[in-house]
């Protein structure tokens, strides 16, 4: 006997930490924030590694289940649903619109990548129209900047695509005061690389970087890598290339840890390619505690960045380029400074968590004509 879940329900379908992703981390803090207001009924399409695809045959099991448990619960009032980036994540979407198909209408898809979407898309048209045959009946696609709504172009209207900008988490805003402190303290220029290690995201780029410098320029930076890698294989070949003093590296960190390294840094480099790459947290995270940013002008980044503003703009897959980032940067303790402070201003603005929680809130309410009085009375007065 099929399921009913009745008014103010929703479906909930996309990953959980662990492990943590920019990814996983966006829907946990979703998460938890609509379920003060929604019966939310969850389907955690969490992996136990960072590999995209199918890995393994437990995950072929596992994704079967959790379409079953999409079946099952289909029936929501509303239905939210983060879509994937690759060939095997895609066939996965596929199986779970055919699923819901007739309760399309009420589903909104959220796009968290970007990059690899679009290459999917272009690489293989016939999986694009079949993608496209589901989406064009959706209710609402929430991409993460502007640059993204074009991988849409075609499937919904202009109407029914919406942009919902990332965030950083509360806990790592600083206030100007603490950031003066940081950039006048006479101390090594503090570098901080965070985020998931893995190919693409440019800490390889940034380790050969350091070894370009000279040792009179190595001994002004302290650099920090943290994050999570693939295999135990690829940790231990990165550790062994990255012996020197004014080198870290910490593994994956999470509470005081992650906070104490963002406070502390000046710069925080990410000078990613990666190719599932959207609109990283990590960034936003940097400018709520108050660091300059050196990155790349990939996928949806430069939707919140600008060059010689927030920071320096690098070129993908280039250590030269990035030396000559951190040489500009330890000459320049004084623009560094103002890119902090920019960049803090900025995220109060613009990346509060309750600022995107309530802007998808908004969205799903659209889609769910019974949930709206009480949507509305619960995210009305969030500052």
């Amino acid at each position: 006997m099929m399921a009913e879940f009745g008014r103010n329900s929703l479906l909930f379908i996309g990953p959980l930490p662990e492990p943590t992703t920019g990814h996983s981390l966006a829907c946990k803090v979703l998460y938890d924030s609509l379920s003060l207001t929604w019966r939310v009924e969850i389907v955690n399409l969490n992996k136990s590694t960072f590999r995209q695809g199918v890995s393994s045959l437990s995950r072929v099991f596992e994704v079967a289940r959790a379409i079953l448990r999409v079946w099952y619960r289909r029936r929501c009032s509303s239905l939210y649903f983060t879509i994937s980036e690759s060939f095997a994540g895609n066939l996965k979407d596929l199986v779970i619109f055919a699923v819901c198909f007739r309760n399309l209408r009420r589903m909104t898809i959220h796009l968290h990548g970007g990059a690899g979407l679009r290459q999917l898309f272009a690489r293989r048209p016939f999986l694009a129209m079949l993608n496209r045959f589901f989406i064009r009946r959706l209710g609402a696609v929430i991409v993460l900047g502007e640059r993204h709504l074009s991988i849409f172009s075609g499937f919904v209207g202009r109407d029914r695509l919406h942009v919902v900008r990332n965030f950083a988490q509360d806990e790592l805003f600083v206030d100007d005061s603490v950031i003066a402190r940081k950039f006048n303290a006479p101390r090594p220029l503090q570098v901080l690389f965070l985020s998931n290690l893995l190919p693409g995201k440019g800490h390889d780029e940034l380790l050969e970087a350091f070894w370009l410098l000279d040792a009179a320029e190595q001994a002004q930076i302290s650099l920090d890598f943290a994050g999570g890698f693939e295999s135990h294989r690829q940790e231990g070949a990165f550790r062994a290339r990255a012996q020197h003093d004014s080198i870290r590296v910490h593994g994956p960190v999470h509470g005081d840890q992650k906070r104490a390294l963002f406070a502390a840094a000046q710069v925080f480099c990410l000078p990613t390619y990666y190719p599932y790459e959207g609109q990283p947290i990590s960034i936003l995270e940097a400018y709520a505690s108050g660091c300059a940013v050196i990155t790349t002008d990939h996928s949806g980044i430069f939707d919140v960045f600008d060059d010689g503003r927030n920071g320096y703009a690098v070129v993908k897959r280039s250590p030269e380029s990035i030396a000559g980032a951190l040489r500009r940067a330890l000459a320049s303790r004084g623009e560094l400074r103002q890119f902090g402070l920019n960049n803090a201003a900025e995220a109060r603005a613009n990346y509060r968590a309750a600022d995107y929680s309530r802007a998808v809130n908004d969205i799903l309410v659209q889609m769910s004509p019974s949930g709206r009085a009480q949507g509305q009375r619960a995210f009305g007065d969030v500052a």
